[in-house]
């Protein structure tokens, strides 16, 4: 589906255009991203163009939700690029705001937390990486008047704390997650992936396996956290550009991180740094 993509920069040009399509009785679907899209970021704007009447997407870096030794400055950008696939997939407007546009008062502004579940996993090593995607969301879902909003499960961490925030908040937008989309090879699709070398992408396939290897172990009867865990690590560490910050095995819902015996419902989530590229993958063993 191709069509003319409208521009949209400024907070209170979205929130006019939001209000106008409600008036008109139409549903709003939103997918927030950090842009340079791939086809996981796709698959969530044809989600949405199913869904929903009006089809919002936001291409933004969010400085907020990265450390003071973190990616940001280096993260892929590419805005036509960007522009080019949302008007393949139908979408009706592109959203990108600057960091003063959603930030006008900087650190001093209001912010949106989620603590327990914001300082486990991912969170406890990107102290406030949470604080700072839920404040984002949070005002994306403000400006888009979101009927629906999309994210992928490949964020898993992220998902399950936006639905949290929105049920605590009391948002009326229901916050739907999309499958993760993997490469052909069975690497987990991230704009990170660009930045890593012809070695270092062949090593990241070492995330994808290790799951794959816990996961026939739990099919296979086990239930031990230190054997699943070993399983993945073992495969993982067996790269040289490898660095595991965390493998875990959490409740699919509440993200419980279970220290012990697995139960029949689990998720497995890891972070593993390959060469200087953080990467971050899941997967259901149940």
């Amino acid at each position: 589906m191709n069509v003319q993509t409208r521009i949209i920069r400024d907070a209170k040009e979205l929130s006019t255009f939001a209000h106008e399509a409600q008036k008109a009785g139409k549903t709003i679907g939103l997918v927030p991203t950090m842009g340079y899209l791939h086809d996981g970021h796709l698959s969530l704007i044809r989600a949405a163009r199913q869904k929903a009447d009006v089809v919002i997407v936001s291409d933004f870096v969010n400085p907020t939700q990265f450390g003071p030794t973190e990616d940001y400055a280096t993260y892929p950008r590419d805005e036509q690029a960007d522009l080019e696939k949302c008007q393949s997939c139908g979408t009706d407007v592109l959203f990108i705001p600057t960091v003063e546009t959603l930030y006008p008062n900087g650190q001093d502004s209001t912010w949106v937390e989620v603590s327990k579940m914001g300082n486990i996993l991912c969170g406890a090593t990107r102290p406030g990486h949470f604080r700072g995607v839920a404040t984002v969301v949070t005002k994306l879902l403000w400006l888009s008047r979101a009927d629906y909003a999309f994210f992928g499960e490949k964020d898993y961490q992220q998902l399950t704390i936006l639905r949290r925030m929105a049920q605590d908040l009391g948002c009326p937008t229901e916050i739907i997650g999309m499958p993760l989309v993997r490469e052909a090879d069975g690497l987990a699709m991230s704009s990170r992936n660009v930045r890593l070398s012809e070695d270092e992408r062949s090593q990241a396939l070492s995330l994808n396996q290790g799951l794959r290897a816990a996961h026939a172990l739990f099919q296979n009867g086990s239930r031990s956290v230190k054997d699943l865990t070993h399983a993945a690590q073992n495969i993982i560490q067996a790269q040289k550009n490898t660095a595991i910050q965390y493998i875990s095995i959490a409740d699919p819902d509440s993200l419980e991180i279970f220290t012990d015996a697995v139960p029949d419902r689990a998720i497995m989530l890891l972070a593993v740094k390959v060469g200087s590229v953080r990467l971050i993958d899941n997967m259901r063993l149940d």
